[in-house]
């Protein structure tokens, strides 16, 4: 009975619709019996079926103070009343109240992606108490510094730092990416997300409101109930469109008689019937569910839009502007070349480096670091380290430099470099790559060649937005020789270096003064101010605070392949809407020609105005499965499948 009523509930209006149709079956049951009885079921069933409408036609009109399209159908079906066909009118409202359900129920399927997040939070934590122990608590009492406990294949229930050695977790909820992820101690593991591997412990990192996943629910909240600028256009359309219809049918109801010599019953009938297919209703349905569904869409592949306009805006981008490190680049510096002189020596070489680039927290180091991870580790008689050029070491009476060309060359010469292998040099250091050389009692013995690496993909995006036909700028504060090289290995149009956060602000403001659309993508806080003034922003999810807070679009997952995806999903959203529109003003077109040539009855008048809208709506709702470019990675979620079966 409970779950009788709590259904009723969420679908109250669908509850009126059903109620409205058993009056008009009864209304039809009894008519030839009583006919009095009969018509009192029909006026029942349009009280019920009318319902719904009466509230929201009374509530836009105090909210905006205009007429909508319920407006008109309730007149519709009052006036055929007045003139006898109750039945009629029933069935009027009947339709009108199917369509509303119907148009309810694909608002709130488009809006399951934030219902579908949510469910992801759980809504209880194992929290550790002082002796030890474990408790149950609801997530949103716990505190920052709390200590909890993720169990075995168990959601994360709040955003905080690892503490155990290490974890997996599956992200795919947050950043659609399948495979799991490697966590390692201090490493933030995000809420919602899935432990794929033993028992691990936190510390919570945030409070609740804060977590990512809440910020991520509000942005899409926030975007299904911002109108876009075309929602807002055919709003303002139906306003004149209602106050029109109201003007020009009892005109025509008055000047019927005079011009197709009809009774002044068949004209008022005539009139109702137009009063109901003139009805904007399809017209209205045009951009509203197909939006929705594209938001929710974009959700739940990773990306997070903050309203309608994002979809206007990226449908009509003709230039994109991209920042280098972090965005079109992998944002750390990494070892990309590596040469040695005396190629058995390499194992030495190797641990010497490593040694001696421990000792030191620079970037540069790091990327050593990484790179000779697996390398045995040695201990040095003596490292000195030559601030801004590198590192003089002695090991086994030997003495090692391990730095820049000023450190190893100071002096010396090195005959064993070959004329091949200087041009070699010289090209790699015209590309803007920092160059680590090692030499051991002044020979040269390897190497090292450092630069910030494009990301894997970053390519195959830049020749998917220029099939697109996007033009790409690169707008960077870089250096201009590693900066032009990037965009020659990109295959960039046009790339600005040496750039201040203003410069970048300039150069987006041109454009857009020669009359470009400019999406602006980046991830640091240089960027605020560019992706504030362009027509659209996007944040790449690795990227700051203040970057994700100024953009138009958060892709969660740090991932460049979801912008030519949101094009696409956008230029297509376009696409359906402007199908919309054209069909439902010929849909309303035909209708007052067939009606003025008395073809059409009133409720196949309806049956057919709002059978109209019924496409409508549904062809917005395709935005809800579409594919294209969207597609997953079939022997990756294989993999992900082996990994947590195991």
């Amino acid at each position: 009975m409970i779950k009788r009523l709590k259904w009723i509930e969420k679908n109250f209006d669908l509850t009126l619709t059903i109620i409205c149709g058993l009056f008009i079956l009864l209304g039809f049951l009894i008519n030839q019996n009583n006919l009095i009885l009969s018509n009192i079921f029909f006026l029942a069933a349009i009280a019920f079926g009318g319902i719904d409408s009466v509230k929201e036609g009374i509530n836009v009109y105090k909210t905006n103070k205009k007429l909508d399209a319920n407006t008109l159908m309730i007149i519709a079906a009052i006036g055929a009343c007045l003139i006898g066909h109750f039945s009629e009118g029933a069935i009027l409202i009947f339709i009108f109240s199917l369509s509303h359900s119907l148009e309810h129920y694909t608002e709130s399927k488009s809006r399951d992606a934030i219902s579908e997040l949510m469910a992801m939070m759980p809504e209880t934590a194992r929290k550790y108490q002082e002796d030890g122990t474990i408790i149950e608590v609801e997530t949103k009492d716990l505190k920052i510094g709390d200590r909890i406990q993720v169990p075995k294949g168990e959601l994360i229930p709040i955003d905080g730092n690892l503490l155990s050695v290490e974890a997996y977790t599956n992200e795919a909820s947050i950043t659609g990416e399948s495979m799991p992820v490697k966590k390692d101690t201090g490493d933030l593991c995000v809420g919602g997300t899935l432990n794929v591997s033993e028992s691990f412990d936190l510390t919570v990192a945030v409070a609740n409101k804060d977590t990512l996943m809440s910020k991520i629910i509000a942005m899409v909240d926030e975007a299904q109930n911002k109108p876009s600028n075309r929602e807002s256009t055919i709003s303002k359309i139906e306003g004149v469109f209602v106050k029109s219809v109201l003007i020009l049918v009892p005109i025509f109801i008055l000047l019927a008689p005079l011009i197709f010599g009809w009774s002044w019953q068949i004209a008022f009938y005539r009139g109702m019937v137009m009063l109901t297919v003139a009805s904007p209703c399809a017209l209205v349905a045009s951009a509203s569910p197909a939006k929705l569904s594209a938001i929710s869409r974009a959700a739940k592949e990773g990306m997070i839009l903050r309203g309608g306009n994002v979809l206007d805006n990226c449908a009509n981008v003709d230039t994109i502007v991209f920042d280098k490190t972090g965005t079109l680049t992998i944002g750390l510096p990494s070892i990309t070349e590596t040469y040695y002189f005396v190629e058995e020596k390499k194992e030495e070489i190797n641990q010497i480096v490593k040694a001696a680039e421990s000792t030191s927290t620079h970037p540069i180091a790091a990327a050593f670091m990484r790179e000779l991870k697996d390398v045995k580790s040695l201990e040095l008689d003596e490292v000195e380290n030559i601030i801004g050029l590198g590192f003089r070491v002695a090991y086994q009476e030997n003495i090692w430099k391990i730095g820049n060309r000023k450190l190893v060359s100071n002096g010396v010469d090195h005959p064993e470099i070959t004329e091949e292998q200087r041009h070699y040099i010289n090209e790699l250091e015209q590309t803007g790559s920092t160059l680590v050389f090692v030499t051991k009692n002044n020979h040269m013995m390897a190497f090292f060649c450092i630069m910030d690496p494009p990301k894997s993909n970053s390519k195959s995006v830049i020749k998917t937005l220029h099939e697109l036909g996007i033009q790409i700028l690169m707008l960077t504060g870089d250096a201009e020789a590693n900066s032009n090289y990037i965009a020659n290995q990109l295959d960039i149009d046009r790339v600005e270096a040496n750039l201040m956060p203003g410069d970048k602000l300039k150069i987006i403001e041109q454009l857009q003064s020669e009359r470009h659309t400019v999406l602006m993508t980046g991830d640091g806080v240089n960027d605020a101010p560019a992706l504030a003034i362009a027509d659209t922003s996007i944040a790449m999810g690795s990227g700051t605070d203040v970057a994700m807070e100024t953009s138009d679009v958060i892709l969660v997952k740090n991932d460049l392949n979801r912008i030519p995806d949101l094009i696409r999903l956008a230029k297509q959203t376009e696409k359906i809407i402007k199908q919309n529109i054209i069909f439902s003003l010929i849909v309303i077109f035909l209708l007052i020609i067939v009606n003025v040539l008395q073809i059409i009855t009133l409720p196949i008048g309806v049956v057919a105005h709002e059978g109209s809208t019924i496409l409508v709506i549904l062809n917005g709702l395709r935005m809800l499965v579409y594919k294209k470019g969207l597609k997953k990675d079939k022997q990756e979620l294989n993999s992900f499948y082996s990994i947590t079966e195991q």
